[in-house]
């Protein structure tokens, strides 16, 4: 049966705190592939960076379905329709395997062509091919992972993925080790040996992650609820997917051209860019991980019908996003010399760099503006919103004034990181006064009773 007890007081700490861990552990299982391919040699490394950017955005296509179907989700749970939540699971669960088996077959069949828009020399396409093709070709299991995860967090279960998400990271590590090194007999196989590895873990990890959706949260899948889809379920989920992804492809498009802007600027300010994001990222993970905790509160809150606790909340995961950012910024800065000496010794990179950590106490309050404030709107189903500001401020003035103030006008790369801040401002102000009209209150997804804010714990 469906779990009955869905989640009434909800903590933004105790969710929020396994997301923040399990993104932190994903972006080390990358970090860890990468540094273990480096004692193979530099063209594996770049190699697997290259195939990784057509993989990264094949997952950002996969989130279409997982997001909605978060969404989707919390807002049912809310108004207690648990004899929908099975039919919702098992839709969004197939939906998205569909999808995910479409995406691996392009990448298996047109492989050659998609690695062709690089311009790689022999070696480096031999290698970035024998990595896509085993990877990318197996993105389907990615695409029924990141739905079964998105689906039990929205039951409040954080915690659980986060503990599946350590187990696979361990297990790629030992899997990288034993291909890569040949270690226990095992056959060295370098590139091809790391894409395997990462796939038997992704494998592993949706194994667990199903048997924790059907005996912990207790969802009732039948094979009835697969292949008896209701339209109002499909459309409830791609009315949210759709734009929230757009939303994400958008800005990854816009980053990838104002990196191009970077790289005019010479190695010293690409190389200074780099260094500053990683540090920096910290504190955006911490960031999105807010967000993504208050996004399963509000949609449970809306879904409830309790759209005044819902907009308070909002409100006060936005303060407490600051709390936690700002004094995380000031550390940084006040360690930022040692911290970047970490990477490199060259003083004109860590002055540079140093410079645009400074820019950080402008620029994280306004991202967390960006991501608190649209994840709820996106929760409440306002996400065509979210969409269309995002696209018209990065593409009518971000991407045009980063050229602007970074190359035409000289400024640099001081002058992109300030176009950065300005970005995030312009778009978080958007989304603030759109929370604040409270004009999200008539696109909830489902149609519940407006009630009185019950006590929740924030």
């Amino acid at each position: 049966m469906e779990n009955k007890n869905s989640v009434v007081k909800l903590s933004l700490f105790a969710i929020t705190w396994p997301i923040f861990i399990e993104m932190g552990l994903q972006t080390f299982l990358r970090t860890a592939d990468t540094f273990m391919l480096s004692r193979v040699s530099d063209e594996a490394v770049a190699a697997v960076g290259v195939s990784n950017q057509i993989i990264m955005f094949a997952f950002f296509m996969l989130n279409i379905i997982s997001l909605g179907a978060a969404v989707v989700i919390t807002q049912y749970l809310g108004a207690k329709k648990h004899q929908e939540i099975g039919k919702l699971v098992a839709t969004s669960i197939l939906l998205n395997l569909l999808f995910g088996l479409l995406i691996s077959s392009i990448i298996f069949f047109f492989s050659n062509q998609l690695l062709n828009m690089f311009g790689l020399e022999d070696i480096l396409f031999g290698l970035a091919k024998s990595y896509l093709v085993i990877a990318g070709s197996m993105m389907f299991v990615q695409a029924v992972f990141i739905t079964v995860v998105a689906i039990i967090q929205s039951h409040g279960y954080t915690r659980e993925t986060m503990l599946v998400t350590v187990f696979i990271n361990i297990l790629n590590i030992i899997g990288n080790y034993l291909f890569i090194y040949g270690a226990l007999g095992f056959p060295q196989l370098g590139v091809p040996g790391v894409a395997i590895s990462t796939v038997f873990s992704q494998c592993v990890g949706l194994l667990i992650n199903l048997y924790i959706l059907t005996h912990k949260v207790r969802i009732r899948l039948t094979w009835k609820h697969f292949y008896k889809w209701q339209k109002d379920h499909v459309t409830k989920i791609l009315k949210i997917g759709l734009p929230s992804s757009a939303t994400m492809l958008s800005y990854n498009a816009s980053q990838i051209i104002t990196t191009s802007f970077i790289v005019s600027l010479g190695a010293e300010e690409l190389t200074t860019r780099i260094y500053t994001q990683n540090v920096m990222f910290f504190i955006m993970v911490l960031a999105i991980s807010l967000g993504r905790g208050g996004q399963i509160i509000t949609g449970h809150l809306v879904g409830a019908g309790e759209m005044d606790h819902a907009y308070k909340q909002t409100i006060k995961n936005l303060k407490i996003s600051w709390l936690i950012t700002i004094p995380t910024v000031v550390v940084i800065n006040l360690f930022s010399k040692q911290i970047l000496g970490l990477f490199t010794s060259n003083p004109e990179i860590v002055s540079l760099g140093v410079s645009l950590l400074l820019l950080g106490f402008l620029l994280e309050p306004g991202r967390n503006f960006n991501i608190v404030v649209e994840r709820s709107l996106q929760a409440a189903g306002d996400a065509r919103y979210s969409m269309v500001v995002s696209i018209c401020v990065i593409w009518c003035f971000t991407v045009p004034v980063t050229y602007l103030m970074g190359i035409h006008w000289g400024f640099g790369l001081i002058g992109i990181w300030i176009t950065f801040v300005a970005d995030e401002w312009i778009r978080g102000l958007f989304l603030y006064f759109r929370w604040r009209s409270r004009a999200w209150e008539n696109k909830a997804l489902v149609k519940q009773k407006i009630t009185k804010p019950k006590a929740i714990t924030g």
